[in-house]
């Protein structure tokens, strides 16, 4: 670890020289030999150096996205060239190149704090070594061997002897104690954040192998904090659990005002920004109409949570703009049905149920009942004599209509006379 740690020498100078000026502010506040001194010197430093890799974290969540898009294009050329790796990789790298995407992109955070990280840990490694580095120099070494964070030494470690500890005015049992909790709360940290992802902010419309591989980081992270946490001093434990707290954070921000689309953050915000519309009749914020304006250009390529957005909008009478503003429609505006594809708000005429047998026949029976009566008692207007020439003329229609049907049409064959 030390070999690693020196490689990351060049950068333990302005690393520790940060740590002094920030010493020199709250030493000034809490007394300079105090572990509210140093300990809150290492978390501004933390804070510090997570503002500057803010525009990293923009990128990487932008890569992110990126990948999790292009996860089905991923997976058709890993199925179409199962058989050759060569052109599969040459596919993935086209694949890439063609929509400016860099896996690479999604670990920059990462990579960009890992020098800080190694620098710190040789800092307090030489501390604890009793060796100066950088612009620490005898007086301030021996004011941080001084130093506890409640009860444990800024410079040991869980695995340190009883007799190391207690040279630096400590002991085993408190050391191995809050080592042990900072562990804990750090690998709690860790697993929060990584699942706060992949539950909340992760679009559940798309299976893709990403989320496999996410869903087993939520696991793997923890349980190397764990196992590295016994190797970190104090003061890289209180650096680690500080930057673990501030992504939490972070993401807890980005998801809550830009979660993925399909995801149940995207769900949960556009709920929030209905209520909001229409209570207030337009979108205030900048970043509320950005999203607005990305919704209506997606048109029949819109999710479920956006058609359903883009819905109530409708039926309160609103109606969306391409510049992601909303104006008041008095018009009857047109819905989205799961599909895409738009459909009048008229509800649609509901056809009657169809009765049974049984019902069919007793309401033709009643019905039956109910007009004989009538047909008995009704006098009929038509004078006497037209009545004998109706049934006439209804009995002759009848009779002829009887003899002739089954009767083939034109003049009939006289039958032949019979014989006797």
């Amino acid at each position: 670890m030390d070999t690693i740690a020196s490689l990351f020498s060049f950068i333990t100078t302005p690393v520790s020289w940060v740590i002094v000026q920030f010493h020199s502010v709250y030493g000034a506040l809490f007394g300079p030999d105090t572990g509210w001194a140093w300990g809150l010197s290492i978390v501004s430093l933390v804070i510090l150096i997570r503002i500057c890799l803010i525009p990293l974290f923009v990128k990487q969540i932008k890569a992110t996205r990126a990948m999790q898009t292009l996860q089905p294009e991923m997976k058709k050329i890993q199925e179409r060239y199962k058989n050759d790796k060569q052109r599969q990789s040459e596919e993935m790298m086209k694949l890439y190149k063609d929509t400016g995407t860099n896996p690479l992109s999604s670990c920059l955070p990462i990579l960009a704090q890992s020098p800080f990280f190694f620098a710190l840990y040789h800092v307090l490694n030489s501390i604890a070594s009793n060796d100066t580095i950088g612009v620490i120099n005898t007086s301030l070494l021996e004011s941080a061997q001084k130093a506890h964070i409640v009860g444990a030494p800024l410079a040991v470690k869980f695995t340190d002897s009883s007799s190391k500890v207690e040279a630096l005015g400590a002991s085993l049992t408190d050391v191995r104690v809050v080592t042990a909790v900072m562990i804990v709360l750090m690998s709690a940290s860790q697993f929060f954040t990584q699942r706060q992802l992949m539950t909340k902010n992760v679009d559940t419309t798309v299976k893709t192998p990403f989320m496999q591989q996410q869903k087993m980081l939520m696991y793997v992270f923890p349980i190397m904090f764990a196992v590295f946490g016994i190797n970190f001093p104090v003061g890289v434990l209180v650096y680690w659990l500080t930057t673990n707290v501030w992504t939490m954070g972070q993401q807890m921000y980005v998801i809550h005002n830009n979660p993925t689309p399909g995801s149940k953050a995207q769900a949960s915000y556009l709920e929030r920004l209905h209520k909001h519309v229409t209570t207030h009749g337009k979108v205030s914020r900048r970043r509320d109409r950005a999203i607005v304006k990305a919704i209506v250009v997606k048109g029949r390529d819109r999710n479920e949570f956006e058609r359903k957005f883009i819905n109530g909008l409708n039926k309160a009478g609103l109606a969306a703009q391409a510049d992601g503003t909303v104006i008041k429609s008095d018009t009857a505006v047109a819905v989205e049905a799961e599909d895409g594809t738009p459909t009048t708000g008229t509800p649609k005429r509901q056809q009657p149920k169809r009765q049974t047998k049984a019902k069919r026949q007793s309401g033709a029976t009643k019905a039956a009942g109910e007009s004989e009566p009538k047909t008995s008692l009704t006098k009929s207007d038509e004078p006497e004599d037209a009545k004998p020439a109706a049934a006439a003329k209804k009995s002759g229609s009848g009779t002829r209509s009887k003899a002739q049907s089954g009767q083939r049409k034109g003049p009939q064959r006289p039958k032949s006379p019979s014989k006797k």
